[in-house]
């Protein structure tokens, strides 16, 4: 019985693998047999693949046909698959040479009328041929801008199946990606719009320059969501391979740009507090899409209103701020997604958040409820804490002299130099990535340095994962001030933005 192969990628996350297609005609009754664990929208490609075939001008065989999508105990999610089903069909009726299937990989969804539409996950699909040593890669026409991002694979596109069997055959060649268009990083707001909060604009740029956690905490209207967005034109912008791992993980997402799709500015995601827990985590049937917190991987996830959120919320958090990964098991299998972003919590003091603290009627029972919504493991993450203060008529005045983030900006950049300089052997990047173990042994401060953190701990005050961040932010401080190591002056601040209390 006449046997042809193609291949295709299956994704896992932002991790895809190889799939071998083969197509078995068979005698017997007419009929499209699917197996090697298809998800129902790969279960409907069989109609697709057939009525695409036909209207392409292609002979359909008589009789069964087995379509088998290998390793069978993988399980296969989307539609991608289909330009790779429709080219194995084909070879095996004999309707096209099988000589170029050999060493490509096809991507790419079938319209009934021979269409060839766009699919999610082109990027990671081509990195993981490109690993297993293919060499060439047939996708949809309107994905080679997003296609030519990956060099070492030879990428060509389509926009019918006839295309694709002209190819085949050796009659027609492949739409060749155009050129790179100048990447357009998306606008970000200026730190000088902010009038006045100085302290909390050094912590904005304390958070920067380490990659710290951060809560603003202050009445309605005095700046925490627009320092917030802020945050992203401070940081550096993303390495080749960090652009690279962010626009895969928005290409499984779907939400990257047509027309420039890599992602070069660390992203800045804000959810809505009725977010739910999949949205935010990820999740979704079959096998889970990624959340908000993936999609602000190497930027920054800002939770405005954060109290309002819920405890379900907030505390599917933590582990993924310790690990930088989020793994979501299911019943089909287990999935990661990366998820090292920065985290900004920003949140009112009380229920009734009156623009100024005597004129609330929230009771200390009603405040400490309130407030009390961010747990304690949670918070103890959380590096900053800055309580923003009602804007007075003489702060108004400084919107002249307020620094711009390209000021700000450089001086971040210096102290992240000084700190990938001094982390460089140990493949840490940023003061927010060196382990506890690290800091206490190989890098411990003398005991002249660290005695206000010894007298926080004995009280209780501070825990050792807390006294972690503190020794974290302390090196940032000294980057910051061209120190070499932080002396007892950065450790007293790094403690003070700990211990604040939000109310």
């Amino acid at each position: 019985m006449p046997i042809a192969k193609s291949w295709s990628v299956a994704l896992l996350g932002i991790d895809g693998r190889v799939i071998e297609i083969e197509a078995d005609l068979g005698g017997g009754l007419s009929r499209i047999t699917l197996v090697g664990l298809p998800d129902a929208g790969l279960r409907e490609a069989k109609d697709r693949v057939r009525s695409a075939v036909r209207n392409s001008g292609q002979p359909w065989p008589d009789g069964k046909v087995t379509l088998g999508l290998s390793p069978a105990n993988l399980p296969k999610v989307g539609s991608a698959y289909d330009l790779g089903i429709a080219a194995a069909v084909l070879a095996a009726t004999g309707a096209v040479p099988a000589t170029r299937l050999l060493g490509t990989v096809l991507l790419g969804e079938l319209a009934l009328d021979g269409r060839v539409r766009a699919v999610r996950g082109v990027l990671p699909g081509l990195l993981a041929a490109r690993t297993a040593g293919y060499e060439r890669a047939v996708v949809p026409a309107e994905s080679l801008v997003e296609a030519a991002l990956v060099d070492g694979i030879e990428v060509g596109g389509v926009t019918h199946l006839r295309d694709l069997v002209g190819w085949l055959k050796g009659e027609t060649g492949l739409v060749a990606p155009a050129p790179p268009a100048p990447a357009t990083p998306p606008q970000v707001p200026d730190l000088a719009d902010v009038v006045g909060q100085p302290e909390a604009r050094w912590a904005l740029e304390v958070a920067a320059a380490g990659g710290h956690h951060l809560l603003l905490t202050g009445p309605p209207g005095v700046g925490k969501t627009m320092l917030a967005k802020r945050l992203p034109g401070l940081l550096p912008p993303l390495s080749p391979d960090e652009s690279l791992e962010v626009t895969a993980v928005h290409s499984v997402d779907g939400s990257l740009s047509k027309s420039s799709p890599l992602v070069t500015v660390p992203p800045f995601v804000a959810p809505h507090h009725s977010i739910s827990v999949p949205a935010l985590i990820g999740g979704g049937s079959g096998l889970a899409s990624p959340g908000a917190i993936s999609r602000a991987h190497r930027g920054v996830l800002f939770l405005d209103e954060v109290c309002e959120f819920g405890s379900q919320r907030l505390e599917s958090l933590r582990t993924v701020l310790e690990e930088g990964e989020v793994r979501i098991a299911r019943v089909k299998g287990a999935i990661t997604y990366p998820a090292r972003f920065q985290l900004v919590l920003a949140s009112n003091p009380c229920p009734c958040a009156p623009p100024k603290d005597a004129d609330c009627v929230c009771s200390p029972m009603a405040r400490r409820r309130y407030l009390g919504r961010l747990s304690g493991p949670l918070l103890d993450r959380v590096d900053l804490r800055v309580r923003l203060r009602p804007l007075s008529a003489i702060s108004a005045h400084d919107t002249g002299t307020a620094e711009s983030s390209e000021t700000v900006r450089a001086r971040v950049l210096e102290a992240r130099a000084r700190a990938a300089h001094r982390w460089h052997d140990h493949g840490w990047r940023a003061n927010s990535e060196v382990p506890g173990p690290a800091l206490r042994r190989e890098f411990a401060l003398p005991a002249e340095s660290t005695v206000l953190l010894d007298r926080a701990m004995d009280r209780g005050a501070l825990s050792g994962r807390g006294a972690d961040r503190c020794l974290r932010i302390a090196w940032t401080l000294a980057d910051l001030d061209g120190e070499p190591r932080p002396g007892a002056e950065q450790v007293g601040a790094a403690l003070d933005f700990r211990e604040r209390v939000a109310a």
